[in-house]
């Protein structure tokens, strides 16, 4: 997948400009794909030049001018191309798995103190997911919205985002009381 997928599929919910496309990205396209405000300003330039997305100026009397772009039918068959072509697995690389496979001959202190601060921080995810999911239903029950909702493909990519940091939590806490345990048994031979 490139940028320009995420990008176009995030331009779906309406006209954005480049400031309130970061912000639809931190909030809910950043569990599945990250990028930084440059970037995205950046693949605006080009999707707009390719002819995938189409912008306009908006004056605004007491701010800066700004641009609001939108996904022309050439954008949308491109992300058509692409939903028809197979994807590939991702792969895992993270630091913290690495510190966790030498723990054996490694001070296991600095690890734990990692653990328990990524279990906080996917704790946090996990509430903020929370909330963004209860706003994306807007007052149903989730089986009512996945029903009948009109557009649920960032509420499901949301539910992957929440899952995957109730399961980092979940891990993270575990592995960190398997090593305080550890510690506490004293050194293994």
């Amino acid at each position: 997948m490139a940028l320009k997928h995420a990008v176009l599929a995030a331009l779906l919910d309406g006209e954005y400009s480049g400031y309130q496309l970061a912000k639809a990205f931190d909030a809910g396209v950043a569990n599945f794909w990250h990028a930084l405000p440059q970037q995205l300003y950046t693949e605006l330039a080009k999707l707009e030049a390719q002819g995938l997305i189409a912008g306009r100026q908006v004056v605004q009397e007491t701010r800066p001018n700004k641009r609001l772009f939108h996904v022309t039918d050439e954008g949308l068959a491109e992300l058509e191309r692409f939903a028809a072509t197979a994807s590939k697995p991702s792969f895992i690389r993270d630091d913290l798995l690495v510190k966790v496979q030498a723990v054996d001959r490694i001070d296991a202190a600095p690890v734990i103190e990692q653990l328990t601060e990524r279990a906080r921080l996917a704790a946090a995810k996990a509430e903020i997911f929370d909330q963004l999911l209860t706003r994306l239903r807007g007052g149903r029950d989730e089986a009512e919205f996945l029903a009948g909702g009109d557009r649920i493909g960032p509420y499901l990519t949301c539910l992957r985002g929440l899952g995957f940091e109730r399961e980092t939590h979940a891990w993270c806490e575990r592995i960190a009381g398997v090593l305080r345990e550890r510690g506490e048994a004293g050194p293994r031979p």
